[in-house]
């Protein structure tokens, strides 16, 4: 290890034990979700890609209006945000900042476009595993539990999966040394198939590899005209929920009920209850056709009302 790294995670254990600390202060926010709810709520960031790249908002705004404007406390970031800022230490310094002064809790980075870690060629695989060395790093300064991987790759399902397997302990073992976990979501292609996921994870046997069960992922298939092969998400979820260190509540379009059109949210989050979940789910909002703080509010009142009578 170099001294620069060394330095960069000297100051990540430092400031992890200070968002300990801060963590266990008890919300104040009027906004907050109901106490007798099995599980807690985050907001994704990809819910506000559309300010995110329109320069209407940075990286650095998203934890404060996760706890301002929605009463969210518990944040999940999308890596493209933040891209170059990896090891940045006046950076994150000043997130973490943002963060304690507003009662935010840092969950996990959701990583993309560092290579696939299931791919068939290995040494790109190992350069993908190498890649994401410094998110797993950043996630340790920012005192969050996880990251969010791809295991894609171009070949059969079974060469898929061997090469998944294999990248995903590599890095898991790497990760597991400063305590985050490395998960995966069903995000097209063979992860969006449930059962083939899961066979992945059984594959890879370690404790703080696993998923991130993802309500509107599963579409295997694309085309120019849309999904046109779709694993069945209630399915998939459920064969997913073992495994699971998180889960993702993905909206798009709702009725005058308040009720998203293409998930059955009761459904689905008895799923989740069912198979012992007791931990984070995120809003995760990706419609078009209300705006993103709309869309984020519905989603969470969604959860909410449902979630209530789960519980």
């Amino acid at each position: 290890m170099n001294s620069s790294r060394r330095d960069f995670l000297k100051q990540a254990g430092q400031l992890s034990a200070g968002l300990g600390l801060f963590a266990a202060l008890p919300a104040t926010s009027a906004l907050a979700a109901p106490d007798k709810m099995f599980f807690e709520i985050s907001l994704a960031e990809w819910s506000l890609n559309k300010s995110l790249f329109g320069g209407k908002m940075t990286n650095l705004d998203f934890p404060v209006k996760a706890k301002k404007d929605f009463g969210i406390s518990i944040v999940e970031y999308v890596n493209q945000f933040f891209k170059d800022k990896a090891r940045d230490t006046a950076y994150l310094k000043e997130l973490m900042k943002r963060c304690n002064d507003n009662g935010v809790r840092n969950h996990l980075i959701m990583i993309d476009g560092e290579g696939n870690l299931g791919d068939t060629d290995k040494a790109k695989r190992a350069k993908a595993v190498e890649n994401h060395y410094r998110w797993v790093d950043a996630a340790k300064f920012l005192g969050c539990k996880t990251i969010r991987v791809n295991a894609a790759g171009e070949g059969t399902a079974e060469e898929v999966k061997k090469a998944a397997i294999d990248g995903l302990r590599s890095l898991s073992e790497f990760a597991a040394r400063q305590n985050i976990n490395v998960i995966v979501e069903n995000h097209g292609g063979y992860s969006s198939d449930g059962a083939w996921l899961a066979s992945v994870m059984k594959g890879v046997n370690l404790k703080n590899c696993g998923t991130l069960p993802d309500f509107g992922n599963f579409c295997i298939q694309r085309s120019q005209d849309g999904c046109v092969k779709e694993y069945d998400r209630y399915k998939g979820t459920k064969e997913l929920m073992p495994f699971a260190k998180g889960v993702s509540a993905k909206s798009h379009d709702f009725d005058e009920k308040g009720n998203e059109i293409h998930t059955d949210y009761a459904r689905m989050l008895k799923i989740v209850k069912d198979a012992g979940f007791r931990g984070i789910i995120g809003v995760e909002y990706e419609g078009s056709k209300l705006p993103e703080d709309e869309g984020i509010r519905k989603t969470k009142a969604l959860l909410e009302r449902v979630g209530g009578t789960l519980s």
